[in-house]
């Protein structure tokens, strides 16, 4: 029997409906929502999604700054530009789409944003919290994985989970986040020797190294959860993931498409942590202001 598909189009839709529902309480609590996105350069990828995620923000009822610079804008300028951000009581996530220009050093760039509105949850001191195990924000690509399992109903707790690819921003904090939900974790990469060895003992597999047809369906255990999160073209140029979809399909009991499974998620993601961010800061002012949560803090307001 063919695998059931895990929709990221329909979770999506489902997560920003609850997202813009938090959005309008905020509001009326006078805490809107803001993202900042900055795009440095012209890259014609970098402006589509800095594009959808503006407009996804307008969606769920989020206040958006978009600020677009030449390439050749001078990393002190755009450093100055973050603290400026960083200091916005209106913002609650700042994100600075990437590639940057070769003149920029990116980790320099995320280290500037402010813990509070790291809302890519990139930074040094965000990884950090995600392996203590601290509230914080969690990468949007894995944090959507996460939420694509869970649609499913299925309890990772002692199963057996395996990823491939131990990048910063997708491979590692996915192991960290399925270990979290009490599964037992193996992490291949490039230099796995028989990775089918690892997968075919796997309960969930998440492929994340950015390769075609790295798992196919004689590396899968049948019945097996399987979350693609590869961004490739094929020989034709339709975009493909990672894992041999046809053949894969056939033998695990859940899948994700390429398009249409883990891509939507990650700008969800994005907002439900720009959402959270902005819940904090207005927790935080209902505390000081002696309100129980929850509660307008505007004065003459019930």
């Amino acid at each position: 029997m063919p695998a059931q598909l895990i929709d990221g189009v329909q979770l999506s839709q489902q997560l920003r409906a609850e997202i813009a529902g938090r959005a309008a309480k905020l509001a009326a609590a006078g805490q809107q929502p803001g993202l900042a996105v900055i795009l440095v350069g012209e890259d014609p990828a970098s402006q589509v999604y800095v594009r959808n995620k503006v407009k996804a923000c307008g969606d769920v009822g989020f206040h958006s700054v978009l600020e677009k610079y030449d390439a050749d804008l001078s990393e002190a300028a755009l450093l100055a530009r973050i603290d400026a951000l960083n200091n916005d009581s209106a913002i609650h996530g700042i994100l600075v789409q990437m590639p940057l220009p070769r003149h920029i050093n990116p980790s320099r760039v995320i280290e500037a944003i402010a813990t509070a509105k790291d809302v890519d949850g990139y930074s040094v001191l965000s990884a950090g919290e995600l392996v203590a195990n601290l509230p914080g924000f969690r990468p949007c690509t894995p944090y959507g994985c996460m939420k694509l399992i869970e649609s499913t109903g299925y309890d990772l707790r002692g199963k057996h989970a395996v990823v491939i690819g131990r990048s910063n921003t997708v491979g590692k904090p996915m192991a960290l986040l399925l270990l979290q939900a009490n599964a037992t974790v193996t992490i291949c990469h490039s230099a796995t020797p028989n990775l089918g060895v690892y997968t075919r003992q796997a309960d969930v597999v998440v492929a994340a190294v950015g390769r075609r047809n790295t798992l196919t369906a004689d590396m899968v255990k049948p019945g097996a959860i399987v979350i693609d999160v590869g961004m490739n073209r094929d020989d034709a140029g339709k975009l493909c993931g990672d894992v041999d979809f046809a053949g894969v399909k056939e033998v695990a009991s859940h899948i994700t498409p390429v398009p249409g499974g883990v891509g939507p998620m990650t700008i969800t993601m994005l907002l439900m942590n720009t959402v959270e961010s902005a819940e904090r800061v207005l927790g935080k002012r209902q505390e000081q202001l002696g309100q129980p949560a929850g509660m307008d803090p505007r004065p003459g307001t019930a």
